[in-house]
């Protein structure tokens, strides 16, 4: 397994500014969705904080802990064979210090064999940016909409509507990349924002609800494969799995009940 890990990783590569054709990331949460992601030709899975909501069944990102972020990267990371792997630090792991960061960070790659970990967070957690960046770890930041924040922010609301706002997630956006993080998701925030900040960094952005000019574009795999029973307003369902699987379903449940299963 080790020898195994460690060719992965030497055939993963950082993400890079993609001006003709923008990377893919997906979320995935176990070895076999890693797998699939994969095979459909994804540049790089993220195992974010979401499965708290999506697969754990919490009404938000903040109940999710360290332990199960490692949990599920380390099955993600089993599964995959050459994708950049990216693991968020879930709340309360990361912003108490920059020390508490790193070790939460070694924690994660050392545990998973993961490549990246992810912060949420702008000028605040530039220092913390720099700290890790300095003793190896590759950061990926989010700015804008930050679910970790969401009591703060009083849901899950577009950010960077007016000057003031718009203005504070362009000095996000600096500061995280002086700071070294290695690409910078935006997250709900206006179109032509979120153009000028990817045209400002050398780093690349990773819109999700920001429009279409950032240099990769993330979504939920949840949301992608509609399995959910409704999606954001910027992330279209592909599919329609979640009723094709309660069809298979009643499907099977109907033949059992009626002594139709094939038994041989």
């Amino acid at each position: 397994m080790h020898n195994k890990q460690t060719k992965q990783y030497r055939q993963a590569s950082l993400p890079t500014k993609q001006h003709e054709c923008p990377q893919v990331w997906l979320t995935a949460y176990d070895a076999h969705t890693a797998m699939l992601a994969e095979a459909a030709g994804v540049d790089v899975i993220l195992v974010g904080d979401s499965l708290g909501m999506v697969s754990l069944g919490f009404d938000s990102t903040i109940p999710v802990t360290l332990e199960h972020m490692i949990h599920h990267a380390s099955a993600v990371v089993r599964g995959r064979q050459h994708a950049w792997v990216v693991c968020d630090l879930p709340f309360g792991s990361y912003q108490q210090s920059p020390e508490q960061a790193f070790a939460s960070s070694a924690k994660v790659l050392q545990a998973t064999g993961c490549d990246a970990v992810k912060i949420e967070g702008g000028q605040a957690m530039a220092e913390t940016i720099r700290f890790l960046s300095e003793r190896g770890v590759a950061v990926v930041a989010h700015i804008g909409l930050t679910p970790q924040s969401v009591k703060k922010l009083g849901g899950f609301k577009k950010q960077g509507l007016n000057e003031q706002a718009a203005e504070r997630l362009l000095k996000d956006a600096a500061s995280v990349s002086d700071a070294g993080a290695v690409a910078v998701v935006l997250e709900c925030m206006p179109e032509a924002l979120a153009n000028e900040i990817t045209q400002q960094l050398e780093i690349p952005t990773v819109g999700i609800g920001a429009g279409q000019g950032c240099d990769a574009q993330v979504l939920v795999w949840h949301d992608v494969l509609g399995l959910n029973a409704s999606n954001p307003p910027f992330a279209p369902a592909y599919a329609n799995l979640r009723q094709d699987m309660i069809h298979a379903i009643e499907t099977w449940a109907n033949d059992v009940r009626k002594r139709g299963v094939p038994c041989k």
